[in-house]
């Protein structure tokens, strides 16, 4: 497993590069690092590794922004990002941005070894804490639905199709695909299944 690692902090690179290999019984090893986020996707690009670990803590443009360069430039190779906070935010935004996983960096290089081939093998991998964190419900009241948007939502999130939807609500299917996007656009969603998993998690349906 070949892997560069983008992190502004030289002893924690430093001692990636010296212990992966030892721990892993040589799988895995640092092949190109850099402290620079905005040199991160050249870099990836470059190196053509099989996994980025990226930091999420770094100067301007920042981890995020190297996540979506990297994602946008290389899709093919995982990105898993990194930090150090125990603040859900960042993890959360690095997920949004195209990061296949978040590890803390408090891990052992021994512990590494499992849940970086588990995203290799096309797995998403979070620490549970994060993973609760993102799966409690909560209650958006900032998203004040109507009567007619509830029913499209619970709509929506049962899987009903378009034309299954014009017909509950004696409406054409035009006027179906008009009211979604209006719908996503106020969820601040992109599509149905994000759409059904607010849906979901928010409890704006109620039941």
């Amino acid at each position: 497993m070949r892997l560069v690692v983008v992190d502004d902090h030289p002893l924690f690179v430093r001692g990636l590069e010296l212990l992966l290999p030892i721990s892993t019984e040589g799988r895995a090893k640092v092949v190109a690092s850099t402290g620079d986020a905005a040199a991160a996707a050249a870099l990836v690009s470059r190196c053509h590794p099989d996994l980025a670990l990226v930091d999420l803590h770094m100067p301007a443009p920042g981890g995020i922004r190297a996540v979506a360069a990297i994602r946008r430039t290389t899709p093919g190779v995982r990105v898993v990002a990194m930090s150090g906070s125990a603040d859900p935010t960042p993890a959360l935004e690095a997920l949004r941005a195209g990061a296949d996983g978040f590890l803390p960096k408090t891990s052992e290089p021994e512990e590494l070894l499992p849940p970086l081939l588990a995203v290799l093998d096309g797995w998403a991998v979070l620490p549970a804490g994060l993973l609760r964190a993102m799966l409690r419900p909560t209650h958006a009241a900032s998203v004040d639905l109507d009567g007619e948007e509830r029913r499209l939502l619970r709509a929506i999130a049962t899987g009903r199709t378009t034309v299954a939807i014009a017909e509950e609500l004696h409406v054409s299917e035009r006027t179906v695909k008009r009211m979604t996007a209006a719908l996503l656009r106020r969820l601040r969603v992109s599509n149905r299944a994000e759409a059904a998993a607010v849906a979901g998690h928010t409890g704006l349906l109620g039941d």
